[in-house]
């Protein structure tokens, strides 16, 4: 059973999509809060797996409130809730743990697909609003990240906070890495480079050990901060 907490400030939602986690035999809902602060605290003696977690609320937003339960509770997965006019704080969000986020007015079976996405260890970086957000990271390469003179994948410039961890990766660790910022499945990138699936996750397992990253996300926030992706 995967147990799901929601922090909003507003009622109403919470209690519908309450009804549709309940309503599934694999989910349920163990937690409410209606704020930040609030949700840190319940969700600090109420264990839970997966959190849906609002951005706007009063006295803790949930950007704060993610930071400090992730860092908290690290195995601890968030969905970080929002619309479009919220880029920039669902970018602070995901790089303070969360796992991904999802529009509020997203299918349902997107929100329970999502939820148990990040529960087994994957990420939501898929659907093209959030790469369309990711991309807001991208920065201009350096002139060491240029295209290898062989047409292979560019190296990681010299320059950065992840510059070391960059350099540590295999040439098909790198490729394997850059797909994932294009928001690529699994399954997507074992067809591209012709190997088993079983083989790429491999690959995914090395590069966020490497990178010291929690899930893809934090994966690819850094391809984008580096500028190789």
């Amino acid at each position: 059973m995967i147990r799901v907490g929601l922090v909003d400030d507003q009622q109403l939602v919470r209690a519908g999509f309450r009804m549709l986690i309940d309503s599934q035999p694999d989910l349920e809902v163990v937690a409410e809060a209606g704020d930040g602060a609030e949700g840190v605290r319940t969700l600090t003696v109420t264990e839970a797996d997966v959190v849906l977690m609002d951005v706007r609320m009063p006295v803790m937003d949930g950007i704060a409130a993610t930071e400090k339960l992730t860092a908290a509770q690290p195995n601890l997965k968030i969905i970080v809730l929002t619309t479009f006019d919220l880029d920039e704080y669902v970018l602070a969000a995901i790089k303070a743990g969360a796992s991904g986020f999802l529009l509020k007015d997203a299918p349902p079976e997107e929100l329970l697909a999502a939820i148990r996405t990040v529960y087994s260890g994957d990420a939501v970086i898929a659907p093209s609003a959030t790469k369309r957000l990711l991309s807001h990271l991208a920065t201009a390469p350096t002139p060491s990240s240029a295209p290898e003179p062989n047409g292979g994948v560019a190296k990681p410039g010299s320059n950065g906070p992840h510059a070391k961890a960059l350099e540590t990766l295999t040439s098909r660790e790198l490729e394997v890495l850059q797909a994932m910022a294009k928001g690529m499945s699994n399954q997507e990138i074992a067809d591209e480079f012709y190997v088993s699936e079983a083989t790429v996750k491999t690959h995914v397992s090395r590069v966020l050990a490497k990178l010291n990253a929690r899930d893809r996300v934090q994966a690819v926030v850094i391809a984008f901060e580096a500028g190789i992706a």
